[in-house]
């Protein structure tokens, strides 16, 4: 009895969350997403915008980012690149680009001290209000600065504003099934979340934040795994509002072997994990209570992992067995629930595509690499959470969360 009931819950979580994500992705389409797709427009009233980027060893990339970013269509923003103790290339090229980038100032930490506190130090050193924060590897929309002040001017409770990545470096599978990722999973989970209220993580390559919120909340964490998602908790659980914008668009590089991708995920895992046990406390207080749902999904999903390990580990056992009577495997078998399945993921990617085409006309391309990322989504995400909550558990509190350039993959 106990295997049928955890053999219902790992056939029939995914099957509910896709259904979740889906209506709430139609809604936010419906509700919030017709509207008018030119930028708005600043006219005199231009605040002085900070866009923040955190260096480790980004030689490849990071001229070519801040490079990019003399196409926006706002004048009035500085740059501030955190140089965090790069031993290759970075800092020389940042001071290079000094000559022909008047608006970039450089913060040069002597020694690692991740990415929480290279960001908190930019911050210290801004003059903006805005800040836009962007991973090294960023191209950033040519419109994206506007569409992050309208909300932060439409409301002044609006703590942050996260964006819309796009993978731009598709010359293998996995760089190519990645983009079905961010557009059928990865977007649709942030309007869903943001149709019920909250978000569970800002996306840390775009995101763009009120200075006063941040200054409220103490800025950036130093000993989390994942800076982003502790501080989208951080801010919510202080009432900030935290907002979801498709049409900020970012063109960011994605890691394209398996060790890369690996160890990518890992660390997003045990990040979201690390920030599930740090503020458990805190989340059960009524006040907090619009939280609840992002916190019970994430609990779930853990749950959800570990049964189909426990799954897997009593089919084996019976395999194995010497007494096997291949009739008791049968209720272990995908039947019309594996079907079922299979044929949510294709709705789901269909349904992503659809309404993430807009934004992206090129990912119809690559639709024959991208039909079974949808499986695969899950496959990854069990694998790495049964790995990550054990080392988030048991890892060293208030360690320093030193970091070090990911994977950027091949271009």
């Amino acid at each position: 009895m106990i295997s049928k009931s955890m053999l219902l819950f790992v056939f029939f979580y995914p099957i509910t969350m896709s259904f979740v994500w889906m209506i709430g992705t139609l809604l936010y389409h419906f509700l919030r997403d017709r509207r008018d797709s030119a930028a708005p427009d600043p006219g005199e009233a231009m605040p002085l915008v900070s866009v923040l980027i955190p260096c480790h060893n980004e030689e490849e990339c990071i001229e070519e980012t801040i490079s990019y970013l003399s196409r926006q269509n706002y004048a009035n923003f500085e740059i501030v690149a955190v140089d965090d103790a790069s031993t290759d290339r970075t800092g020389a090229i940042l001071k290079s680009l000094k000559a022909t980038t008047p608006n970039l100032r450089i913060v040069t930490l002597k020694q690692n001290q991740g990415k929480g506190t290279g960001l908190t130090m930019a911050a210290l050193h801004c003059r903006g209000e805005i800040l836009v924060c962007i991973d090294a590897d960023a191209l950033l929309d040519k419109d994206a600065i506007r569409w992050l002040l309208s909300h932060f001017s439409s409301s002044p409770r609006v703590g942050a504003v996260t964006g819309n990545p796009k993978v731009r470096n598709r010359t293998t599978v996995l760089g190519k099934i990645q983009v079905g990722e961010y557009s059928t999973i990865i977007g649709m989970i942030k309007r869903a979340q943001r149709i019920l209220g909250k978000i569970y993580t800002v996306s840390g390559v775009i995101v763009a934040f009120r200075k006063k919120a941040l200054l409220e909340v103490g800025f950036w964490s130093n000993n989390m795994v994942t800076e982003d998602i502790d501080i989208s908790w951080k801010l919510q659980l202080a009432h900030w509002d935290i907002r979801y914008e498709p049409r900020v668009l970012c063109w960011i590089l994605v890691p394209e072997t398996f060790k890369g991708l690996f160890r990518q995920r890992l660390r997003w895992s045990q990040g979201g994990s690390e920030v599930l046990l740090k503020y458990a406390k805190d989340v059960f207080k009524w006040k907090n209570r619009r939280v609840w749902p992002l916190f019970f999904d994430y609990l779930m999903s853990v749950i959800w992992c570990y049964c189909v390990l426990a799954t897997w580990l009593i089919v084996i056992f019976r395999v194995l067995s010497p007494q096997l009577d291949l009739s008791e495997l049968a209720g272990f078998l995908p039947g019309w629930c594996g079907i079922l399945l299979a044929l949510v993921c294709m709705l789901q990617m269909i349904v992503g595509l659809l309404i993430d085409y807009r934004y992206d006309e090129t990912v119809m391309k690559i639709v024959p690499w991208i039909i079974w990322y949808p499986v695969a989504y899950w496959a990854i995400s069990c694998v790495v959470t049964i790995v990550a909550f054990p080392k988030a558990v048991f890892r060293r509190k208030n360690a320093l969360a030193v970091w070090k350039s990911p994977d950027r993959g091949l271009r």
